[in-house]
This record gives C-alpha cells, sequence and structure tokens, in this order.
C-alpha cells in the first residue's frame, strides 16, 4: 500500500490536526480572557486560571501520553496491513486510560490545597485555584478517554474526525464561557471562575459523546473488553511509560516556570499565565504538522519505505517552519492589541510586552523540535524522546533559569530558560534522525 507524502495528503491530516489541536489551549484561553476581564479581583482570577490551567496541562499531557502510543501502534499495523492484529488491544487502552484518569482524579482533587501552594499560590489566588481546579479535575476521564479515541482515528489517517469533536468542543466552551461566569441577569447567576470551570467540563462531555460516535460509526474497533490480554499491550504501555517519564520532565520545566513567575508577585503570574497559554497555543497551532508526521511516518516505518520518510521529514520540516513565521508576522503585527485581549491592568500589560517577543523568536526553533518530535513519536522512538527532555530540562533549561534568575532577570529569565531548551530540543532531534534514517534504506 503506497503512502503518499504530497503537500495535499500531508495537509489533508496536517490542517484537521491543527484545529483539533488548538481547540484545548482556545479553551484555557477563552477562560483566561474572560476571567482577566472580570470586575472582581481580575488578577487573582486571572492569575489562578493560569496556574490551575498549567497543572491541569501537566497532568494530561502525561497521562495521555497513550493517545501517542495508540495511534503509532495503529499506524505501523496499517501500514503493514494488519490492523486486525490490534483490534482486541484498543478497548484494553481505552479502559486503561478510563481506570488511570479515576486514579488520577481521586490522588490529585483531595490535595488541590497543598498542590497550589507548591506553586506559591495563597490568599485569594489559593482558594480560587482549589475551586477551579476542584471542577476542572471532574473532566478527567473525560479528556482521557476522548484522547485515546483521538490517537485511534490518527492512526487510522483520519484527523478530521478529531477536528470536529475538538471544535465543537471548543465553541461550547467559548459560549457557555461568557453565560456562566457573567450571567445573565434574572436568569443565570454570574458564577465567576466556577462558571469557566463548569463551561470546560461540559465542553468537554460533548466532545467524548462526538468521538463515541464517531468510534462505532467509523472504524474497525469496537469497546468489547476481551480478558486475554493483547500481546502489543505490553509494548504499548511500555512505550506510553517512556513518554509519561518524558512528559513529566516537560512539565516539571513549565511547573518551575510558574512557581517562580508566582513567587515574583501576583502580576508576574498574571503576565506568565497570558505569555504560557500564548505559547501553548502556538505549540498545538504548529503541533498540527507533528501530527500529520506522526500518522504518516508510522505508516511509512511499517512498510519499510525509509527514502519516504526521509522525504516527509524534510516537507513537514518546511510547512512548520512556514506557520511559524506567519504566526510571528501576525503577533508582531498586532503586538500591543493582543495583551488588551487578555487584561486591561497597565501593571500586568506592561510585564507581558516586556517578554512576549522572545515568545514569537523561538517560533521557528519550536516549529522544528515539535516536527520531529511528532515523527519519533510515530516511530516508536520513545526511549530516546525520554531521554532528550530529561537532559534538556535538568542540563538546560534548570540551570539557565537558576542562573538568569541570580542575575535578577524575573519573566526574562524564566524565557530565556525555555529559548534554550527548545534549542537543545530541535537540534538533538534533527542530528538523531539524520544520523538514524537518512542513508537507511541504501
Amino acid at each position: 500500500m503506497q503512502t503518499s507524502i504530497s503537500f495535499k495528503n500531508i495537509n489533508r491530516l496536517a490542517i484537521p490536526a491543527i484545529i483539533a489541536g488548538i481547540a484545548e489551549p482556545l479553551i484555557s484561553l477563552t477562560d483566561i480572557a474572560v476571567i482577566g476581564n472580570v470586575d472582581k479581583n481580575p488578577i487573582e482570577s486571572l492569575a489562578a486560571a493560569g496556574i490551575v490551567g498549567s497543572f491541569l496541562s501537566a497532568i494530561i499531557w502525561i497521562v495521555a501520553q497513550t493517545k501517542t502510543a495508540i495511534s503509532a501502534i495503529v499506524s505501523r499495523h496499517l501500514g503493514a496491513n494488519h490492523l486486525h492484529a490490534v483490534k482486541t488491544l484498543i478497548p484494553q487502552a481505552i479502559f486503561f486510560n478510563l481506570a488511570f484518569s479515576l486514579v488520577i482524579y481521586a490522588t490529585t482533587a483531595f490535595f488541590a490545597h497543598s498542590i497550589f501552594s507548591a506553586y506559591n499560590a495563597e490568599g485569594l489566588i489559593l482558594q480560587y485555584s482549589e475551586d477551579y481546579y476542584q471542577i476542572r479535575a471532574l473532566g478527567f476521564p473525560l479528556t482521557l478517554v476522548t484522547f485515546a479515541i483521538f490517537g485511534v482515528f490518527r492512526g487510522l489517517q483520519n484527523t478530521l474526525w478529531a477536528m470536529k469533536c475538538s471544535l465543537t468542543g471548543a465553541l461550547v466552551n467559548v459560549g457557555l464561557d461568557y453565560l456562566l461566569v457573567y450571567g445573565v441577569e434574572g436568569y443565570i447567576p454570574a458564577m465567576h471562575l466556577k462558571g469557566a470551570a463548569y463551561a470546560s467540563l461540559a465542553a468537554q462531555a460533548v466532545m467524548l459523546i462526538m468521538a463515541l460516535w464517531f468510534f462505532f460509526k467509523k472504524t474497525p474497533f469496537n469497546l468489547k473488553l476481551s480478558f486475554n490480554i493483547n500481546p502489543r499491550l505490553k509494548g504499548l504501555l511500555l512505550m506510553a511509560a517512556n513518554l509519561f517519564v518524558r512528559t513529566a520532565a516537560l512539565n516539571f520545566a513549565i511547573y518551575l516556570a510558574n512557581a517562580y513567575a508566582t513567587g515574583y508577585g501576583k502580576n508576574h503570574i498574571a503576565a506568565q499565565s497570558i505569555l504560557m497559554n500564548i505559547w501553548l497555543f502556538f505549540s498545538f497551532f504548529i503541533d498540527g504538522y507533528a501530527n500529520a508526521g506522526n500518522a504518516i511516518g508510522g505508516k511509512l516505518l511499517g512498510a519499510k519505505d525509509y527514502k519516504s520518510l526521509w522525504q516527509l521529514s524534510k516537507k513537514i520540516s518546511k510547512y512548520s517552519v512556514i506557520i511559524a513565521l506567519i504566526l510571528m508576522a501576525v503577533c508582531t503585527l498586532f503586538y500591543n492589541q493582543i495583551g488588551l485581549l487578555f487584561n486591561k491592568e497597565q501593571s500586568v500589560l506592561v510585564l507581558f510586552y516586556s517578554v512576549f517577543w522572545i515568545v514569537l523568536l523561538m517560533q521557528p526553533i519550536n516549529a522544528i523540535a515539535f516536527m520531529f518530535d511528532g515523527i519519533f513519536k510515530g516511530l516508536g522512538e520513545a526511549k530516546y524522546l525520554r531521554n532528550l527532555l530529561l537532559g534538556a530540562t535538568f542540563l538546560g533549561f534548570v540551570p539557565t533559569l537558576l542562573l538568569t534568575d541570580y542575575f535578577g532577570l524575573k519573566l526574562h529569565a524564566i524565557w530565556i530558560a525555555f529559548f534554550v531548551w527548545m534549542i537543545i530540543r530541535s537540534s538533538a532531534l534533527v542530528i538523531q534522525f539524520r544520523r538514524k534514517y537518512l542513508h537507511k534504506d541504501l
């Protein structure tokens, strides 16, 4: 079965993946924008939403790595024409995600106070963080089951179904955010930060219902659970475990950044919340091509088509960098207006504007890192990705942050450290891919 790596075929996967990918950070960005403009305690509310959003992203990214593992295994078996071999694996992986999400909920929801105290949150920010998280955490099972199903879709070379689910969820969230946060006089009471949490929860439920519909109607799989363990489950969980560790290292960097920013003061963590959510939005946007690389790369590896795999890496690199440059240009053009979307406090905006240019400058480097990251996941190179993130975090990000913080650079210190982190990740991935796959078919 020949796999096309034409512009059309890559974008057939990448564009829906971009739309699907940005839906999740769009939910958080909407929360940030709505909450940052409330009349009552806008800075504290924005800081709490940012801290909780960061922690939620950390947890979801770590435990949702089974999505990537499922996608890699399904795409490789699709390329090798052995899709029947994973039919019992899929329901086992989905139920594993469900069980794991319940454990995560039980071990975090009851310790919210201690968790957000570790982010240096205190007083009203800590109270708001606890209230917001207790509601948002109810969405863990919904999100992780949805992500597992999205992994199946991507492995089958279809990102359109996930796009439709994610886009609908984002629209539901945007509409409910305004209704529940601000309320409708005489009909719906204003729920402030809790309203944003309920809006997100409703969006996650809608996404799951739609994902299940596509799963049953459009894929060859079902949720009939076999108690004879599929022999590929061990490999899937091992791959997921390596990706868990990798993503834990990634999120340790994000945690450290937010903890330092909170320690600098409420204006700094408010500005950091905006910067981080924009960075995540860009990351998910660019990650659409990484998802295409993940799906197509796994299929090409299953078919042992290494020449096409090399061509794929060059094409997706070019497209990803072009997307990054477009994002940079748009944000440079609307530099001042972007900050005003999220907050009107001048003290927060001054900090935001002073650092935002660093976030923009690193986008082409991010594009290369994310693109090769996606291809490596599709190739099942989870162990290398794990080791790279550990090295980049503890030998790159942490020392840079400690050094630049020592010189009093504050938010600049955080984003310089992220810049160094991404340079290490992107350069190491390019070097390893060239070494391992450039001449493999010769």
